[in-house]
This record gives structure tokens, C-alpha cells and sequence, in this order.
């Protein structure tokens, strides 16, 4: 048997992430997230939904740019404090010992520790009600070469160890059990 719930959003698990922002040293900041996903594929786009009396809110707004950074379980405690601190008491990079490395394309930072870096040009910001928003372009993805599989090229999520969050709780990624199409793939 089924019991009704108030509405709320139950979808879990979601990604842990990184997002950096700033254009200048002095404004750089990391907010974590795990409001953000894909939501277009040509071209890619994806978003992140703030809150507007955040910290970050006014940098974004500002810049318009910012950086996904996927986040690792080494990377949890980082995670986990740069989501629960703000930034107009900290330089989260000093106190996490993070270290911001030159995007390709955007002005804002990448996180040089995280595994996989998704460069991001916001296209339009939509209120919602708690959250606003930020639907952005794709505009670069920087790999670490570690985590690159050496027969393919592919990015090894396995290998990156990455993280997931799931209703206040952090989770590695767990054992592989499919991949797209193997249910409709013809037996040999």
C-alpha cells in the first residue's frame, strides 16, 4: 500500500556539485548544488535553480557565466561545507584548500580537483518561487586525463568515484547494472 505525501520534490538521487563563479579573483566564489541537470542536447544546455538571497545570487546575475563542477568522494567534505557556508564569510577555494584553474572559455573558475569541468553561459534566468533559474548554454568541457578511459577516450565514472545526493545525504555511485540499450539488445 501507498501513502499520499505532501508535494514536494522527491526526485533522488541528483548530483552533488560544485558550481564556481566570479570573474575576478576577489568575487570568486563555490556554491554546491544539486539542483541542476541536462536539459537540452543541441545545443547542450543545462541549469541550476539558486536561490536570490544567496551570496552568489548577485555574482551570477552579474557574469552570466559559471562552471559545473562534478564532485568525487574525496571531494565530499568540500561539497558538503561549501553548501552549508557562505561566501561573504569565506574564500571557500583557501579554506578547502581548492585551487581555482583558468576556464577555456568563461570567466568564471574551474575547480582544479574536480574530475569533470562544464563551462556554462546562462541564456536566461526564470523565477520559480524559492529558486530562480539559471538555464545556460554548454560552452566547454574540460576533463581531467586521469579519468579517461585509454581505449575509448570515454570519461570513467567509476574511476572518478563521483558523487550523488539523495534527501540530506551524500552517496558514492555504485556498481554498474546496465547501459542505455542493453534491454533491447539482440542476444548473440
Amino acid at each position: 500500500m501507498k501513502q499520499d505525501w505532501k508535494p514536494g520534490t522527491m526526485v533522488y538521487p541528483v548530483p552533488a556539485i560544485m558550481v564556481s563563479l566570479g570573474a575576478t579573483p576577489e568575487e570568486y566564489n563555490i556554491i554546491t548544488v544539486s539542483w541542476t541537470g541536462t536539459i537540452c542536447t543541441n545545443p547542450p544546455m543545462c541549469y541550476i535553480s539558486v536561490r536570490p538571497e544567496r551570496h552568489s545570487y548577485p555574482i551570477l546575475k552579474r557574469n552570466m557565466e559559471f562552471v559545473l563542477n562534478l564532485t568525487t568522494r574525496d571531494l565530499a567534505y568540500a561539497t558538503d561545507w561549501c553548501g552549508v557556508n557562505s561566501g561573504k564569510d569565506y574564500n571557500k577555494f583557501e579554506e578547502m584548500k581548492l585551487t581555482p584553474g583558468k576556464a577555456t572559455v568563461v570567466k568564471a573558475p574551474v575547480i582544479e580537483e574536480s574530475p569533470l569541468c562544464i563551462e556554462c553561459r546562462v541564456k536566461e534566468v526564470v523565477a520559480l518561487g524559492s529558486h530562480d533559474m539559471f538555464i545556460a548554454e554548454v560552452v566547454n568541457v574540460q576533463a581531467d586525463d586521469k579519468y579517461l578511459d585509454p581505449d575509448t577516450g570515454a570519461f570513467d565514472m567509476r574511476k572518478a568515484d563521483l558523487l550523488a545526493y539523495s534527501h540530506g545525504k551524500y552517496y558514492g555511485l555504485g556498481e554498474l547494472v546496465g547501459k542505455f540499450g542493453w534491454s533491447v539488445r539482440k542476444k548473440k
